[in-house]
Parts: structure tokens; sequence; C-alpha cells
């Protein structure tokens, strides 16, 4: 067989093995939907030290939510609602707001996390009072900052800023999110003793890290509580293995897809509280949903399996260790952000949203990316990744 047929053979095997993987275990979760007028009961765990217990399975708000999407989660347990003030040029928002005016009685139940890109406590204001606008809501559960890179970015302004919208009940629970230097950025939360939550890149790619390993533990010691996302593990490019195709097929005689053994292997970890997730249709709602309440779990085999093609294909993702690269170039150039931005063009297939963040990069410093020595970045890069090669890709597509 030519390398050519091989590799169709092998995607469409992997479809194949996706869909059928999917019907068998959505099947009955399919039916209760369409019976069901009560919530069913999704598993939950404690937020940290706040008193609350929260969904395993998010849903993430960052996509086109209509109100049936909405509708269908809150039946179906899924009442962690992530959320910005910049989603959908605050449509995200809106939706919710118009859900919520709808059906009232649903808001004790929902979880609602938003987030600011703001870094001035004027700015942090403005963001929280127009969310509480569009969502129609007097208060949500909990507020961060977004993409945060250093902790010593959260100073005290702000914490005085996170305890008066506390003490005026527009918020319960404050902290931030973060897809660069993650560990560090959790480990310094630790120590603040005044975040309440965290929202971080967590996969099985990333989890056995000494570093990850050590800012969960840290931050499950001070009470931190932790949201785990980008959960597949999609990397800048997208490859395929034989492992890969070893993986789907093991996976497809549990009856769960590749997919839903990625979200298993990230709650096998008891110390995250939540998985939160884009999930763009029903279907994919109702896979996630069954994948959160089957009790199949994975094998050691499984979980060395994965880790496994997580090692074949490191060169491929970028782990976010964002200080290591940057600061090995005479460049203002977002590595990692742009590595982010070709994940969610080749993972995600979302051309338009990688373009747009792309873009959103002074244009000077887009220009110049395409002609930086990307070397000693390349050398320092712990996931031996094509750095320049990527980043001229960057700038060719997006």
């Amino acid at each position: 067989m030519s390398s050519k047929n091989r590799n169709w053979s092998r995607r469409d095997f992997l479809r194949a093995a996706g869909a059928a993987g999917l019907g068998s275990i959505i099947a009955p979760m399919d039916r209760l939907a369409e019976s069901s007028t009560e919530s069913v009961s999704m598993p939950t765990r404690p937020f940290g030290k706040t008193g609350v217990r929260v969904p395993i399975l998010g849903l993430g708000g960052s996509l086109d939510l209509d109100q049936l999407m909405l509708r269908q989660a809150a039946k179906l347990g899924v009442t962690y609602w992530d959320t910005a003030s910049s989603y959908m040029g605050g449509n995200s928002e809106n939706r919710i707001g118009k859900y919520l005016d709808k059906y009232p009685e649903d808001r004790k139940k929902i979880f609602i996390v938003t987030k600011s890109h703001a870094w001035t406590v004027n700015g942090l204001t403005k963001d929280l009072n127009k969310s509480l606008e569009r969502m129609k809501t007097d208060y949500v559960e909990f507020f961060f900052i977004h993409s945060v890179r250093s902790i010593n970015e959260l100073d005290g302004d702000i914490k005085s800023w996170s305890q008066r919208a506390k003490a005026e009940g527009k918020i319960r629970f404050f902290g931030f999110s973060t897809h660069s230097n993650m560990a560090e950025c959790m480990l310094g939360a630790a120590k603040l003793g005044w975040i309440d939550g965290i929202m971080m890149s967590y996969n099985f790619r990333l989890m056995h890290s000494d570093g990850m390993k050590r800012a969960v533990d840290a931050c499950a010691k001070t009470g931190i509580g932790l949201t785990a996302m980008k959960t597949q593990g999609g990397g800048s490019v997208r490859t395929s293995s034989e492992t890969e195709l070893e993986l789907a097929g093991r996976f497809l005689q549990k009856g769960f897809t590749d997919a839903q053994a990625k979200l298993k292997a990230v709650w096998e970890n008891p110390r995250i509280a939540c998985i939160c997730t884009e999930m763009p249709n029903i279907t994919i709602l109702m896979s996630n949903v069954a994948a959160a309440m089957s009790r199949t779990g994975l094998s050691s085999d499984d979980k060395k399996l994965l880790h496994q093609y997580a090692q074949e294909t490191r060169s491929d993702y970028c782990a976010g260790c964002n200080d290591l690269c940057e600061s090995a170039i005479n460049s203002a150039a977002p590595i990692g952000d742009v590595m982010r931005h070709l994940m969610y063009r080749h993972s995600y297939g979302d051309h338009d949203r990688a373009a747009r963040l792309f873009n959103k990069i002074p244009q000077r410093i887009r220009v110049e990316m395409a002609s930086l020595d990307y070397t000693m970045a390349e050398q320092k890069c712990p996931q031996k990744m094509a750095i320049g090669k990527l980043m001229r890709e960057a700038v060719k597509e997006l």
C-alpha cells in the first residue's frame, strides 16, 4: 500500500472509530435527554476550599451557543458555564442572559464563570459591570483575569479590587486563567493566599511533568480550585501515528472514543475539580456527558499508551513554557501565543479565530516574525519544536 493510501486509510479508520464509539456510548444518554425533564446527576467535586461543589464537566462559551444547547447542558448537569466579556464580542454573555431571563429558576444551579483582559482596577470594574448587565444577574460565581503569564502581574491593587467586588456581592470567587508558564503561575498563586481558583491548560501531555505535578499539589494544599482547559492536547501541527491508530482501536473496544479517553485521563486526578471544554454541538455535548458519567476508567496500559503517544508527538505540541523560547530571541514576538493560534487552526479547525487572534499582534512584530532567527529558541524548547518553521507558517497562513 502506498504511503498516501495508508495515510488516508488511517484517517478513515479514526473517523469511523470515533463515530462508532460515540454512538455506542451516547445512545442511552440521548434517550434520557429526550425523555427527562429533571437534571441528570452529573458527578461533582469540591472547588478548592470555597465550600462549593462543581460539575466535573463545564461548558466553554467562546463558541456560538444557542438556547437549545444551553438548555440541554442545564438538563444534563453541565452547570459550570464559562464565558468572557470578549467572547463573540459580548454575545456569549448576552445569550446566557437571554437564557436566564427565560429560565430564571436555573440561576441558582448555574456556576457562572466570566473573565476580563483588563489589567487596571477601572478596566476590571467596567468589564464586570458590563458582564453582569449582559447576563442579567447581580453576581457571578467566579471572576478572573484571563491569560496571566506571570504571577507578578497580580499586584496589591488587584487583590484589593477582588476583595471589594466580593464585599459588594458582585463576585463570589476570584482567580485567573493561564496558557503560559502555567506551573510557575500556579506555584506563585499558592503562595499569595488570596486566589480562589485557577483555570489552566492541563491534559494527558502536560499532567506528567514534574513542574505541573508540583503546581497541582501546591494549589491543592492551599485550597485553590482547579479547572482544566485545552484537555484534548491538540498541537500546533496535526499529525497521525501508528500509536494514534492503536489508541483509537483500543478505546473503541471499550466503548469510547480517544477524545473521551483524553477527558478521562484528566479526571483520573481528583484534584482537578472541573474540565471546561468547548462543545460546539449537541452531539459533542452528549459524548462528553457520557464520558463524565461512565464508570469505565482507564487501565494502566491505556495510560501508558497515551503517554507514549504524547512522547512520540511532543515536537508538535507547545507546552506553554514561553519564558524559555521568548527570552532566547531579540524580539517581542509572542511565540507561545502564536503556537496557540496555530493550535486553533490545525487542531480545532477554526481558521477564523486563529486569524483574528493572530492579527491582534502589532503589524510591526508580525512582519518581523517571518525573518527572525529562532535557532536559540529551538535549542531551549523542551519539546524540540520547529519554532522557526511554525512561526513563518503562521505569518503566511494567518
